[in-house]
């Protein structure tokens, strides 16, 4: 008797354990639930790095009659479209067009589909695939000059064996002979100069934009065919605005003569000369490297005309002031014969 009621026991104790048992893996299963909802969904990349995963958009393709909703990852509507499996023609229009970014949620991209057309012009038929649904464009596309005056407008296909399904406009003409064209107007490079900005910097203080002008033509024909055409008239739509870009011009200060006179001695300036050749250039150019005549253009030091003569002595001409003073002892000696006789000169004339 006092083995059944042990027996009895345990399997109470048992089945309390094995209930105990199942409670806790429910509350594993929905705490995990939980836990996948509010997660941040993350992907293995290369190296071992792992990276975000972008949230997927809602994207609807709107082709012709057709409409298809997809949850896409895809960056651009070109790569949405090759995801979804949707082919583009040659001729076919897509907007927003094939680069365009996808930035938000619920976008729409429209697919129009080139068809075939036929213009008729007079005797002439054109044919050609399009998407367009402008008549003049359409006309244009076809190749036919379109005059001031004429109509293009949708016909009745008369000849469905002849054009198959294709949509057929007429063009009419008018007896107009002036054609009437929109011209870009390029916009002009303004510099100016900003004394506040260093030397060799630069920024674009104001962006350009083309203009606009609408140009009327007299065209002349012989034998029905154009051969030349003059413009009669112009009317500008939209003026073009210039792009201006700021440059350094921050003047540098001239150094102390020891300096100077440090600079000659390197350069090559005999002690003989060293005193004659710092005063003449401290009147040239206060020994500034980047000394500049506003009126000439002679630069650097020796205040050479143009400046690019001094790379014949370095390739740091613009900014070494060795480099300069070297190519301006070959212009003194060459030119005057010494130091003395330039700086002689110089005290006559105000120059060398």
């Amino acid at each position: 008797m006092y083995g059944i009621i042990v027996c009895m026991k345990l399997s109470r104790r048992f089945d309390q354990a094995m209930i105990c048992v199942a409670v806790a893996s429910l509350l594993l299963i929905v705490a995990c639930f939980v836990m996948s909802k509010h997660m941040t969904t993350y992907a293995q990349g290369d190296e071992d790095e792992s990276f975000v995963v972008e949230e997927a958009k809602y994207v609807t393709f709107h082709d012709g009659g057709d409409k298809l909703t997809v949850k896409t990852e895809a960056h651009t509507v070109g790569e949405a479209l090759e995801r979804a499996g949707i082919e583009v023609g040659d001729g076919d229009i897509v907007d927003p067009g094939i680069e365009t970014d996808i930035n938000a949620d619920n976008y729409h991209i429209n697919i129009y589909r080139a068809r075939p057309v036929v213009v008729k012009d007079g005797l002439v038929d054109k044919y050609l695939m399009t998407a367009s649904y402008d008549a003049k464009v359409i006309a244009k596309e076809a190749g036919l000059t379109v005059y001031d005056g004429d109509e293009v407008a949708m016909v009745p296909n008369a000849g469905f064996l002849e054009n198959g399904a294709a949509t057929v406009y007429e063009l009419t003409r008018n007896g107009g002979r002036t054609i009437t064209e929109e011209v870009e107007i390029p916009y002009t490079e303004e510099t100016v100069k900003d004394e506040a900005m260093e030397n060799g910097k630069s920024e674009i203080r104001q962006l350009g934009e083309v203009g606009m002008k609408r140009v009327y033509y007299n065209v002349l024909y012989v034998d029905n065919v154009e051969v030349s055409r003059e413009a009669v008239k112009e009317e500008v739509v939209r003026e073009p605005v210039a792009r201006v870009t700021a440059v350094g011009a921050k003047r540098s200060l001239p150094p102390a003569s020891g300096t100077c006179a440090d600079w000659a001695r390197q350069a090559g300036v005999s002690e003989a000369d060293l005193a004659t050749a710092v005063d003449l250039i401290y009147h040239e150019s206060g020994c500034r490297v980047d000394a500049r005549n506003a009126h000439s253009g002679a630069y650097g030091i020796p205040q050479a005309l143009p400046g690019t003569k001094m790379a014949a002595y370095g390739a740091d001409w613009e900014t070494n002031p060795i480099t300069q003073i070297k190519w301006m002892i070959g212009y003194v000696n060459g030119r005057y014969g010494g130091w003395s006789q330039a700086a002689n000169w110089w005290y006559s004339h105000g120059w060398y």
